[in-house]
């Protein structure tokens, strides 16, 4: 392993997952959603031309997985030209180092994010008592020492545009991090909002392992900010997408995506803010 990466002490391998599991689907052409145990990763690109890149990094030991997904659908030995961070939490960089030394390519973040993958920074430890299932009080064991991938991770232009991602633009949700990203992209309305929203109750460990779909906020047990949180919703619910990618949960469009992201927009201190925990506000209700 390259000396100057390495995972937190607490890096290990989770036992959660759900019936998504190891299951691909392909949302548009040049868009393929993948679910590795309970977080989703995108390969984004023409499979024809083999100009793709990856956005997150699953879950602890699923390199060989990723790797996999991506050889079948860009072709053996094929390789991103670059792997674009939504945020930093455990289950999306849980490849990380693995990935950059298979494939050697640039990591991108928003520059808020960066200390979280530079060894600098950890997050704020997930918060067992907030209201929520099974899910949120399995979260203490969860990696949370931050990684270091060093000079690997390069901050994203601050002009919007996405490195190898022509017609995406990134957007800045913090909320669920300081340094979160969602990604969009005008002609079509796709929207890839990481845990900004997501499309399945994360707490829930009933919902969780069935996936059953249901707009909600950001993971709860992992959300430090609920105000930024809100107005992130708010910023992507005003660019009205078409389909929309979530770092947890199904695909979702159409007609559902629009009703769903308005009532999340409308209640969302009833459907997202918790009613208790330690990173809530007493003010936000």
């Amino acid at each position: 392993m390259d000396k100057e990466m390495n995972y937190g002490s607490d890096y290990k391998f989770i036992p959660a997952t759900s019936i998504g599991s190891g299951i691909s689907i392909q949302v548009l052409p040049d868009l393929f959603c993948h679910t590795v145990q309970i977080v989703n990763i995108y390969l984004v690109g023409n499979p024809e031309t083999n100009d793709f890149v990856l956005v997150d990094a699953g879950m602890p030991h699923s390199a060989n997985e990723i790797i996999d997904v991506t050889e079948k659908y860009f072709g053996v030995n094929s390789r991103p030209k670059a792997i674009i961070l939504t945020h930093g939490h455990f289950d999306h960089v849980g490849a990380i180092v693995e990935l950059i030394e298979h494939w050697e390519m640039p990591v991108y973040a928003h520059e808020l994010e960066i200390p979280f993958l530079t060894g600098q920074k950890s997050y704020p430890e997930p918060d067992p008592t907030v209201e929520g299932g099974m899910v949120a009080k399995m979260s203490p064991i969860f990696p949370n020492e931050p990684i270091n991938i060093g000079r690997h991770v390069e901050k994203l232009p601050s002009n919007g545009s996405v490195p190898s991602m022509p017609g995406f633009r990134w957007i800045h949700t913090p909320g669920h991090t300081p340094g979160h990203i969602s990604l969009f992209r005008e002609k079509d309305g796709a929207l890839i909002a990481g845990d900004a929203f997501v499309t399945v109750k994360q707490d829930s460990l009933y919902k969780v392992l069935t996936q059953e779909q249901e707009i909600n906020g950001p993971p709860r047990y992992l959300t430090t900010d609920w105000k930024a949180s809100k107005e992130s919703v708010e910023k992507l619910a005003s660019l009205k997408p078409e389909v929309a990618v979530t770092g947890h949960g199904l695909p979702m469009s159409g007609e559902l995506l629009s009703e769903s992201l308005a009532k999340l927009v409308r209640d969302f201190d009833k459907i997202a803010v918790p009613d208790f925990g330690k990173y809530i506000d007493k003010n936000i209700h």
